[in-house]
């Protein structure tokens, strides 16, 4: 396997004209100071990104090739694993928005980033989208709105995925369904009546397919309670950029903790799932069984994104809620409290409607 270069992130961005922190402008190539108003142009890489060979990294383990150490801290209140540049002002989990401490910092080696997917939205705009989620929220507690209103509550996370890609061939035997109907006499006397009954005549199938599976996308991280809501977890892979640690200044980075073994494990049985829609498709007819799947997968290769979000926690009455925004898309999803008083009141007026109309029906 050809080595990759190999790659040093710069974990501080300092402000060339007053030396103030420099964050990522989403949707845009530059870094800027929030002082002075200096902008830094992120250098755009002249290759693309690399697709790394899969079986030399399983083999060794996850190779240190491509690898580089980072600071790492850990959430004591909910466990979540996060890498903080140096001057990120606030020293909290993303997720639970509990203290973190930077004496418990520890040096872990990661494989970097093959590419990264840039925030397309900015902070204010992740927040304006949470407030209006918020305001059209039936029967929300007068302190979740309040809470909305600090923009310090949204912050922006790269999460880290794994991608594969592999050739799929897969040899198959089952049967093709092919629907007919009959009709039937059923009951008797009065009942007596005639229906018509599917029925399926089946025919023995053999063969193969093959066929590319392209960026099969797995998560890379243990959320506590799966954390990140699938309606969120779409993104256009199309737009991923080679990795550049400009794009991660202001923002939180989580490192995995899937390990690539892992994680190919999982592909792999998405894989499979693949393969059994070729093979429905290659028997044909209206319905299919499948006896027997023999699936190969060659020329496998991978790579360690990271995928914009942006989280806000709250929490109401000693339980945590978290919302998310895609950070490109803008979708949002969260769970969120109900107000018992505000329901109690709710219900209390649709009794006295009924019982006025009641009474007024009698009169």
């Amino acid at each position: 396997m050809q080595q990759p270069k190999q790659q040093k992130a710069e974990l501080k961005k300092s402000c060339a004209n007053c030396g103030a922190e420099l964050h990522y402008a989403p949707g845009t190539t530059t870094l800027e100071c929030d002082y002075c108003g200096y902008t830094q142009e992120i250098k755009s890489s002249e290759t693309t990104f690399e697709e790394l060979e899969l079986k030399p990294y399983l083999e060794k383990l996850g190779s240190q090739s491509h690898s580089e150490e980072i600071t790492m801290l850990q959430c004591k209140s909910c466990g979540a694993e996060q890498h903080i540049e140096e001057n990120y002002k606030s020293l909290h989990c993303v997720y639970c928005g509990s203290p973190l401490i930077i004496e418990d910092a520890k040096k872990e080696s990661w494989i970097l980033p093959g590419a990264v997917l840039p925030f397309q939205i900015d902070q204010k705009e992740a927040h304006i989208i949470f407030k209006k989620w918020v305001k059209k929220l039936w029967f929300a507690p007068n302190d979740l709105k309040k809470a909305a209103i600090d923009p310090q509550n949204t912050k922006g996370l790269y999460l880290p995925y794994w991608t594969f890609d592999a050739q799929l061939y897969a040899d198959y035997s089952g049967q093709r369904g092919e629907y007919y109907y009959v009709t039937k006499t059923v009951g008797s006397g009065k009942n007596r009546r005639t229906v018509r009954e599917r029925r399926t005549r089946w025919y023995p199938a053999s063969g193969s397919v093959s066929g590319f599976v392209d960026d099969t996308l797995i998560k890379a991280s243990n959320q506590r309670k799966g954390m990140i809501p699938k309606k969120i977890a779409h993104w256009n892979l199309k737009a991923l950029q080679p990795f550049n640690s400009g794009f991660l200044a202001g923002f939180v980075t989580e490192k995995y903790t899937i390990p690539l073994k892992d994680g190919h494990l999982d592909a792999t049985e998405e894989a499979e799932q693949i393969a059994d829609v070729w093979v429905r498709r290659d028997i044909g007819g209206d319905t299919q069984r499948v006896y027997s799947l023999a699936m190969k997968l060659t020329e496998e290769t991978f790579k360690h994104i990271l995928l914009p979000v942006y989280v806000s926690a709250y929490s109401y009455k000693g339980k945590r809620y978290n919302f998310f925004v895609n950070g490109q898309t803008g979708t949002l999803s969260g769970k969120r409290p109900y107000s018992f008083w505000k329901i109690f009141f709710f219900i209390l007026a649709i009794i006295l409607v009924i019982a006025i109309i009641s009474v007024v029906s009698n009169l």
